[in-house]
């Protein structure tokens, strides 16, 4: 994926999800996208290149970095359990947008039951 479509393809997946908000809580260089007030992608750029980072459980996260030197563990963020994107891999959007996923259902998983705007053990299950 290439420098220009990383943001643009990662918050457009975000905006489409249930009850998903965006904002800029840490100022205008660090886009945040939330789910019941909870965060799921970060959205930045280090040295000039644009970087999405997302919660993933621990053993994903650890395949993920090991197949593709474009993803690393969470930049600032807890190094088990968030993941770092980076432009010109082989992330393509399909898999992206697939991680933009996970990570908003890791999320609503932690929310309580009654306050969930999604069921995650069946989200985008046909």
């Amino acid at each position: 994926m290439d420098t220009t479509r990383l943001h643009d393809c990662a918050r457009e997946r975000a905006a489409e999800l249930p009850a998903s908000t965006a904002g800029f809580p840490f100022g205008p260089d660090h886009e945040v996208h939330k789910v019941c007030g909870k965060v799921f992608l970060l959205m930045t750029e280090l040295a000039g290149e644009p970087v999405a980072t997302l919660k993933a459980d621990p053993e994903d996260s650890e395949f993920l970095r090991g197949a593709h030197p474009d993803i690393t563990p969470g930049y600032h963020m807890n190094k088990r359990h968030w993941i770092t994107v980076r432009p010109g891999g082989q992330v393509d959007e399909q898999l992206l947008r697939d991680l933009v996923t996970e990570s908003y259902l890791l999320v609503v998983e932690k929310v309580p039951r009654a306050q969930r705007p999604v069921d995650p053990a069946s989200f985008g299950r046909d």
